[in-house]
């Protein structure tokens, strides 16, 4: 910038010529140059304010838009920022087929103590062993003294448990909101759905997460909250799981059997309806595993899904069915049933005397284990062992429990001629009721091959064919015979035919060989008979029926009469419609003139 100067010489030389004042001129300079620079600072600071002007603007305006989003928007309380991972306590609902709870989530809250913050421990530690009568007063007094600055008091308390500890009034003494898994029904359904416990936990949050049964074969799926919270539907009816379990849980009772197990299940689409293991639990107490014993003695063991037993003559129905498919015999073909059957050292008898023939028919009805074995011969090993493997019993059921895909079933080492003879009458090899249901559908569908499962709404299954519809109308008339003139008599139930077969066997010895006065007793039936809708298998550990002078521990006794019963209350609930049965020679006679 260029500087006028406050005293020109120019100016000066001619003011002093015409006798003027030369000192005017430089304070008339001196005044013009104040005033420029007053005009630009003037103009700076304008500029300044325009730009911090503008700046606010844009400042309210941003204030305003939020406070309008805000004041649109559903309230919701804040969240503060944390790091790590947040935890997903989320966890969808289980239903049954109808859409009625099985599982769901309780608002609840935790207990959790910061002792230095405490101001009466000794009175906090002992009012709240008054409240929670399993603490102990002096641990937690020993806890509160000590150098600890955090401690959990209890993961779950319920809303009244809550007050008490407030009213207590100790700052120290801290609740954190807690997701609590319900189970509304107590037992009901207690194996199926399995359980849960607190999987990554906080203090203001913590995951709930599957230990068994569908909680844990699902848990990726109930936790996902990509599913929007969708449920998970069973293909269980609570009300008829309810009504089974009643009856099952009263015939385990008056027969004093030490456990008792039962499959109800649709033939077409392997929708498992009800499906019961006694005894049971409270899933929302679920008790710990044993440390010690057998797996058996614990009631979180599932006799349906893992017991795995030999269950007698009801494998005697997968001869009958295998012979008559690979036409080996015939319905009415006579079998040489002289006893006893001698194999080397073995010897195979009858529980009676059926004299020396019986037709196949017969064979079935009077539940022969030398006619069935005859048979068994006639088809071989390799043959045998082909088609109980296509009927699902010789490898893991596929149902949705994280207990199934473990249970395998347990078979000879070396499929012997002996093997075949004795496993056609279901000695020898061990599977789980749930196996021997899924088989039963097979051969009461029609023949068409059907995998278990425990989801609602899957159809009908269009499995392998392992028999002819021929060959499955025959063997459920022979069925039926079973239950009209044989060894399940006690299993008829007026308006809904039912067929079946029983099966009694001697319970396996840890020590070795068999138990004389402990037996597996198993009813496996259809209904209708004519055109079979469900299978039912209810299978008892180690029943007696002292009713009456003589002890009776067989199937015919004991399994037969509980799954009639189970058959009478649930068939209604099914929408199964009661039928009369005409009688037979049921017809009209037209007379003559």
């Amino acid at each position: 910038m260029i500087r006028t100067p406050l005293r020109p010489l120019a100016r000066i030389l001619d003011a002093r010529a015409r006798g003027e004042n030369p000192d005017a001129i430089e304070r008339e300079n001196l005044r013009l140059r104040h005033e420029q620079t007053r005009d630009r600072a003037r103009a700076r600071a304008e500029g300044r304010l325009l730009v911090l002007g503008f700046l606010f603007l844009c400042a309210f305006s941003a204030v305003g838009a939020r406070m309008g989003v805000l004041a649109a928007s559903e309230p919701e309380e804040p969240r503060a920022a944390a790091s790590g991972a947040a935890i997903v306590a989320q966890r969808a609902d289980i239903t049954d087929r109808r859409g009625r709870i099985l599982a769901t989530n309780l608002a609840t809250h935790s207990l959790y103590a910061q002792p230095p913050l405490m101001i009466e421990k000794a009175r906090a530690a002992r009012e709240l062993a008054e409240i929670f009568p399993d603490l102990d007063r002096d641990r937690l007094l020993r806890q509160f003294t000590g150098k600890r600055k955090f401690l959990w008091i209890k993961r779950r308390i319920s809303p009244e448990q809550m007050q008490r500890v407030h009213d207590i009034g100790d700052p120290g003494l801290l609740f954190g909101p807690r997701e609590m898994r319900l189970y509304p029904n107590g037992k009901l359904a207690a194996h199926v759905l399995g359980g849960t416990r607190f999987g990554q936990e906080g203090v203001h949050s913590a995951e709930v997460v599957g230990v068994a049964g569908v909680e844990k074969a699902f848990d990726a799926y109930l936790r996902d909250p990509a599913n929007g919270a969708a449920p998970l539907r069973l293909s269980l009816d609570l009300t008829v799981q309810a009504a089974a379990r009643q009856v099952l849980l009263g015939g385990m009772k008056l027969l004093n059997a030490k456990g008792a197990a039962a499959v109800l299940m649709d033939v077409h689409t392997g929708e498992v309806v009800s499906l019961i293991s006694l005894p049971d639990f409270d899933p929302n107490d679920r008790p710990a595993p044993l440390s010690q014993g057998h797996p058996s003695d614990s009631p979180l063991f599932n006799r349906a899904v893992q017991g795995v037993y030999e269950l007698g003559s009801t494998f005697k129905t997968f001869a009958l069915a295998q012979a008559l498919e690979l036409g080996l015999v015939e319905p009415d073909t006579m079998i040489d049933t002289k006893g006893p059957l001698r194999w080397g050292k073995y010897t195979i008898n009858d529980f009676h005397d059926y004299g020396d023939k019986l037709s196949v028919t017969d064979v079935i009805v009077e539940s022969s284990n030398i006619g069935t074995a005859r048979i068994a011969q006639k088809i071989g090993a390799e043959r045998q062992r082909d088609f109980l493997g296509r009927l699902g019993l010789l490898e893991p059921t596929g149902l949705e429990m994280v207990e199934a895909p473990g249970i395998e079933p347990l078979l000879p080492s070396n499929w012997s001629e002996l093997s075949t003879m004795t496993i056609s009458y279901g000695h020898g090899l061990s599977v789980s009721p749930l196996h021997l249901a899924a088989a039963y559908a097979t051969i009461a569908n029609g023949g068409r091959q059907v995998d278990p499962t425990l989801l609602a709404g899957n159809g009908v299954q269009n499995g392998e064919r392992v028999i002819s519809k021929e060959v499955s109308a025959q063997v459920r008339t022979i069925l039926r015979q079973v239950v009209v003139r044989g060894t399940a008599s006690m299993g008829e139930v007026e308006g809904y035919a039912v067929a079946g077969k029983t099966g009694s066997a001697d319970k396996p010895n840890p020590a070795g060989g068999y138990y004389k006065d402990r037996v597996i007793s198993t009813f496996a039936s259809m209904f209708p008979a004519n055109d079979p809708k469900y299978v039912l298998v209810v299978t008892l550990d180690e029943p007696e029926d002292r009713s009456g002078a003589e002890l009776r521990r067989t199937a015919g006794w004991t399994a037969v009469p509980i799954a009639a019963e189970i058959i009478r209350r649930t068939a209604p609930l099914l929408g199964l419609r009661p039928k009369i049965e005409p009688a037979p020679g049921f017809g009209v006679t037209l007379a003559g003139n």
